[in-house]
């Protein structure tokens, strides 16, 4: 039974592929508290074993293909905010990243001068100390294209995922521990603490009411004024005025038999039946108590829409959301969330809004409509591809990478075809922002790209390593695994320091930036568990583009250090 497996997987190679994947995704779905490998590393491991089990033919090309479309959907979901971030905003988390990026490719380098690595085993060392799978498959284009014989970079290859095999469990679950355990304890604070702190610092409240609740979930209810109202006789302008902190609007009224819309100077007379819009809490609290309410249907028979809208207006980035509010056009119009690179936002008058951010507003239709000209553009769901846009991208952005060279010492790096179509989509990524229609890719194809993308590439490098795993990992010893813990805690000791007493940085915002300064997304998510919070996300956000895009690079400047 064994023999025809084998022999079978190694005829349909391509089947040999769906398999690694399946288990890769069952291997990476098992969690250990905070910690688990992923479907991306759980796709290597089980590469490994089917490349141990079967000596599967892998094709070169076609993990060129799948390692591309997941670089290009990569830098199209990360330009917007790659591109804020050059310019201004999250300046302190950027340049966190930075520091941490670079202190990690030096201790590589370090780590592998001395325990004496060739170009593969160095690459992985980084790729997994840092868990950045990708870096694997930038090393994997410099390797390839290294003047040494075709089964020397065969070799240098296989080392790469080994080394990352070897070194990625702790590279991912140092950060975890670092971020959310080592590091609260040397700043001495209390996480939850701290991160209320921060809360009231951006105007957010847990317990009471405010701009934070009012711009999300709110109600629509008719109420009777009656003679003793201190409604009455007030304009709806003046009405509205009484609560400007929690976004009251009064939207219709009915006056006997009469309907009619409620304008600024409509003066509110005793007897009036009004259609008032707030948070539920607003109306639940201080409406509910103090007046009648009533049924009624075509009073409240208001079209009411929902709409995500991408934000591209010079004039709203910079705003925070309480002047945001203050816009004459926001009336009656409510925030329901805000993410910026796919990461939900915590919703706070003090929040600073960017080009690229996305935001779902709801309310009476005409209003939305009129709010989303204001903000940008109304992304509508879609199910087609701009393959154009793609193909073009990736082929150009690949000329790119093959032409531009630069010397670093006596070393001169080519950008590769990798880095070109990260750059490649990092500017179709930004240019939707300013025309959002441009290069049009929905959400989910992005998903498809950049998780199955990477995990089959990281799934057919692990079958290739797979004959030579268990010799190489004997090979590389001990010394490989202990030489990746420090890599993964140094940029982290340094990062720390450098944002703590340099940059003086929000301890809350710190940590937040240092899982993004290493790409650890899980370690974020247990940061903002262990702190009762979801706020580490804005030191995170502004930190992680950045490193993704230099962590990822380090793998072919690594490979050509290591080379010379």
């Amino acid at each position: 039974m064994l023999t025809w497996l084998e022999g079978f997987l190694v005829r349909y190679p391509e089947l040999a592929l769906f398999l690694v994947i399946a288990a890769g995704y069952w291997i990476g779905s098992f969690k250990i508290g905070a910690f688990s490998l992923g479907p991306v590393t759980g796709a290597l491991f089980a590469g490994l074993i089917v490349g141990d089990f079967a000596h599967v033919p892998v094709s070169g090309m076609t993990k060129s293909f799948l390692f591309l479309l997941f670089l290009f959907g990569v830098g199209y979901s990360v330009g917007p905010q790659f591109v804020q971030a050059m310019k201004r905003d999250g300046l302190k988390p950027m340049l966190l990243a930075v520091v941490v990026c670079v202190t990690g490719l030096a201790a590589s380098i370090v780590v592998g001068r001395i325990l004496n690595l060739d170009p593969g085993f160095a690459a992985g060392l980084m790729s997994g100390a840092l868990s950045q799978s990708a870096a694997m498959g930038t090393a994997t284009d410099a390797v390839n294209s290294l003047a040494v014989p075709e089964t020397q970079r065969a070799l240098f290859v296989s080392h790469i995922a080994v080394a990352d095999a070897v070194c990625y469990i702790f590279g991912y679950a140092g950060v975890i521990m670092w971020c959310t355990v080592i590091a609260p304890a040397l700043l001495q604070i209390d996480l939850r603490e701290e991160a209320l702190k921060l809360e009231q610092s951006l105007g957010m409240s847990r317990t009471k009411p405010g701009l934070a609740s009012a711009w999300r979930k709110f109600e629509l209810r008719a109420y009777r004024l009656d003679e003793n109202s201190p409604l009455a006789g007030s304009t709806v302008a003046a009405a509205e005025a009484r609560l400007p902190e929690h976004r009251l609007f009064i939207h219709r009224l009915r006056r006997g038999e009469r309907l009619f819309e409620a304008e600024a100077d409509t003066v509110l007379a005793p007897g009036d039946v009004i259609a008032i819009s707030a948070p539920r809490q607003i109306i639940v609290e201080l409406i509910g108590p103090r007046a009648q309410e009533v049924e009624d249907s075509l009073l409240l028979d208001i079209p009411v829409i929902s709409a995500d809208v991408f934000l591209i207006s010079v004039k709203l980035a910079g705003m925070n959301l309480q002047e945001a509010s203050q816009q004459d056009w926001t009336r009656a119009v409510y925030l329901r969330s805000l993410s910026r690179g796919g990461q939900a936002l915590p919703i706070a008058p003090g929040l600073v809004l960017q080009r690229g951010d996305l935001l779902r507003i709801v309310g009476p239709e005409r209003l939305v409509e009129n709010a989303a000209k204001n903000i940008g553009a109304i992304v509508s769901p879609s199910t087609s591809i701009d393959f154009v846009v793609l193909g073009l991208a990736i082929f150009f952005g690949g000329i790119i990478g093959v032409l531009v060279s630069f010397p670093v010492g006596s070393i001169k790096i080519a950008l590769s075809t990798s880095v070109g179509t990260l750059l490649a989509g990092l500017l179709v990524g930004y240019i939707r922002t300013l025309n959002p229609r441009f290069g049009s890719i929905p959400d989910a194809a992005i998903s498809l790209m950049t998780s199955l993308g990477l995990a089959a590439f990281v799934g057919l490098t692990g079958i290739h390593a797979g004959p030579i795993f268990l010799s190489a990992l004997r090979e590389s010893g001990v010394g490989l695994l202990l030489g990746g813990v420090a890599v993964t805690l140094l940029p982290q000791v340094v990062g720390f320091c450098f944002g703590h007493f340099v940059l003086r940085m929000n301890p809350i915002l710190l940590l937040g930036g240092l899982t993004g300064a290493q790409t650890v997304t899980a370690a974020m998510a247990a940061l903002q568990e262990r702190s009762g919070s979801p706020v580490p996300v804005l030191g995170y956000t502004p930190a992680y583009p950045i490193a993704n895009i230099l962590l990822t690079t380090w793998g072919s400047v690594i490979v050509l250090v290591f080379a010379a």
